[in-house]
C-alpha cells in the first residue's frame, strides 16, 4: 500500500483502530431530508466529534468550511431517487479527479449485490478502486439494500461484504444485524464500519447496537439519522465516541448521554 493511500486511512482510522463517520450523503437520492435542510447548520457542532464526514461534493463546496479539519469521504455514486425506478440503477457521479481536487480522504459508492444492477454496481466498484490505486485514494463500498430491509441478515450482509473486499475496497460500511454479525466481520478481510438504517426508538437501541457490533470487530460506525435528527445530537454522538473509541458499555453511554444532554 502507497503512502498516499496508508496516509488518507490514517486520517480515518484511529491509532486505535476505530473509527466514527458522520454521513450527510442522503440528500443524493432523498432530496431535502428532514434535519439535513440546511446541512452547515446540522453539522457544526457534531463535526468535533467525528472522525469523517460522508459527503456529496455539492453539499461539501456549498455547506462545508474548507477550514474545517474533519476527514472527507467524498459520496461518488448516485443517479436514482426515491421518486425515480431502481435505486439500485447507480453509476459513477463523480471523478476521482475531483476528489483529489477537493482533498478527500477516501470516496465511497454503493453495491446493490442481489438487485437488477448488482453487476453495474459491482463493475463501479472494480473501476473505482483502479483509479484509486493510481491516485492513492481509498474506497469505501457501501453495502445497499434500497427498499428492501429485509436483507439485513448476516448470510446476505456477508455475502455483499466478501465481493466488496474480493473487488478492492479498502473498507466497507454494511448494515448491523442481532444475530452472527460476528460471521460477517470475520469473512471480510477489510474493515468493517456499521450503518445505522433507519432512526431508532431509543437511544439505549443504538448504544447496543454500536457496542455489540465493536465487541463482534466492527471497527466503527456511519450513523447519521441517529444523531443528527435526534432532539439532542451533541449528546448522542458524544456517548456513540466514547463506546467506540472509551470502550464504554451501554448503560454508561446512557449515562454520559444524560450528563452530556442536561449540562446544555
Amino acid at each position: 500500500m502507497d503512502w498516499g493511500m496508508k496516509n488518507r486511512l490514517n486520517r480515518l482510522i484511529k491509532p486505535d483502530g476505530r473509527t466514527l463517520f458522520l454521513p450527510i450523503d442522503h440528500g443524493y437520492f432523498q432530496g431535502p431530508t428532514s434535519k439535513l435542510e440546511h446541512p452547515g447548520e446540522t453539522i457544526a457542532p457534531l463535526l468535533p466529534h467525528a472522525d469523517g464526514l460522508f459527503v456529496t461534493r455539492g453539499v461539501l463546496r456549498a455547506c462545508v468550511d474548507p477550514a474545517e479539519e474533519t476527514p472527507i469521504i467524498l459520496r461518488v455514486s448516485g443517479g436514482t431517487s426515491v421518486v425515480g425506478g431502481d435505486l439500485s440503477n447507480e453509476g459513477l457521479t463523480t471523478s476521482m479527479a475531483d476528489a483529489v481536487r477537493l482533498n478527500a480522504s477516501a470516496v465511497g459508492l454503493s453495491i446493490f449485490v442481489g438487485h437488477e444492477y448488482e453487476r453495474e454496481s459491482l463493475l463501479n466498484l472494480g473501476k473505482l478502486v483502479d483509479e484509486g490505486l493510481n491516485l492513492g485514494m481509498p474506497v469505501m463500498a457501501v453495502t445497499a439494500v434500497g427498499k428492501e430491509l429485509e436483507r439485513r441478515e448476516a448470510r446476505y450482509l456477508g455475502l455483499a461484504c466478501r465481493i466488496a473486499a474480493e473487488l478492492g475496497a479498502q473498507v466497507v460500511k454494511t448494515y448491523y444485524c442481532a444475530k452472527d454479525f460476528d460471521k460477517v466481520v470475520d469473512g471480510c478481510p477489510v474493515p468493517v464500519v456499521m450503518a445505522g438504517g433507519p432512526q431508532t426508538d431509543t437511544e439505549l437501541e443504538v448504544f447496543e447496537f454500536v457496542y455489540d457490533g465493536i465487541q463482534k470487530g466492527a471497527i466503527g460506525v456511519n450513523l447519521g439519522r441517529n444523531i443528527w435528527k435526534h432532539d439532542y445530537p451533541v449528546a448522542m454522538i458524544t456517548a456513540i465516541r466514547a463506546i467506540i473509541h472509551d470502550n464504554i458499555n451501554p448503560k454508561q453511554a446512557q449515562d454520559l448521554f444524560t450528563t452530556t444532554k442536561n449540562a446544555k
